[in-house]
């Protein structure tokens, strides 16, 4: 036989033929190791979670009780966790009362009312707790990075959403809006496994692509957004969320933490993670203290 062959099952293999295959080998079983090493770790996260999804229900349940009615609004940047966080926070939760509203571009007819309306038209019935997974403050945010909206239009919703949003909570609706902060690198990290994964391709939009691009320009829009409407009556809540796991978790600690609802659970930890939750005010503190540092706002 020769010596640079090897005969395994009747079959003759060059010796690079199974130095190659044993490389190919390695690398499956490395891969393999990886992803249920991935697997394991989003389960355990997933288990960490369930226990504030049954508080929710029974805040779900409070409020269906009560009559109450609840707005939460999802902004941030593109791939900052949203829908991700929507998606676990609805989960076991009661379809008949709740509902996941994310609009898209206004009608030709929309664009001639005012602006709030098409919005107040999704607005909770007593009982009933509303998502908006984008929110009337596209108009502060994506309408003028992009130029879709005029800059009278821009001032009259920075003027008019403070008044709107008082007068929301003024007749019972509790009112959380959560700000989902991610940074420059990891958000390119999400657009790029959006690139390449078939799964995920279809959530990479046009604006998407050029969300790098205009980074600073929406740092200072959003600036502008907290400067204006973090008010008393309807502040922000601005959750740090590279990592998705505990922005998820703490984003369900903020609303279990809104209401006075029957049984908790004494055993959680509704305390939530200052390292991940900041206030409005404590945010602009600190994009203040980067301008001044820096010369530019940066998150």
């Amino acid at each position: 036989m020769d010596t640079q062959n090897i005969e395994i099952d009747g079959q003759t293999f060059s010796q690079e033929e199974l130095v190659h295959a044993f490389k190919d080998l390695q690398e499956t079983n490395r891969r393999y190791k990886k992803e249920r090493k991935k697997a394991v770790i989003r389960r355990r996260e997933e288990q960490q979670l369930k226990p504030y999804q049954a508080e929710l229900i029974k805040l779900q349940q409070h409020m269906e009780r009560s009559g109450q009615k609840m707005v939460i609004l999802f902004e941030g940047r593109d791939a900052a966790g949203k829908g991700g966080t929507i998606r676990r926070i609805t989960r076991y939760m009661n379809e008949k009362h709740y509902r996941i509203v994310a609009l898209g571009k206004p009608s030709e007819i929309q664009r001639t009312q005012w602006f709030f309306q098409r919005y107040v038209e999704q607005l909770p019935r007593a009982g009933e707790i509303v998502l908006f997974d984008r929110t009337w403050y596209n108009r502060a945010m994506v309408e003028p990075v992009f130029g879709f909206c005029s800059d009278e239009e821009y001032r009259n919703f920075m003027m008019g959403v403070g008044g709107f949003e008082k007068d929301l909570v003024r007749q019972g609706t509790h009112m959380i809006k959560l700000y989902f902060s991610v940074s420059k690198e990891e958000q390119a990290h999400r657009f790029e496994r959006r690139k390449t994964d078939p799964l995920r391709q279809w959530k990479l939009s046009e604006v998407d692509l050029q969300a790098q691009e205009r980074w600073d320009d929406f740092t200072n829009v959003k600036h502008e957004m907290l400067r204006q409407t973090h008010t008393s009556v309807a502040p922000w809540t601005i959750i740090r969320s590279d990592n998705k796991h505990l922005a998820r978790l703490n984003a369900m600690k903020i609303l279990l933490n809104s209401v006075d609802y029957d049984d908790r659970n004494p055993d959680l930890d509704f305390v939530p993670d200052h390292d991940v939750i900041i206030s409005g005010a404590r945010e602009l503190e600190l994009m203040e203290a980067q301008r001044i540092q820096g010369g530019k706002f940066i998150s």
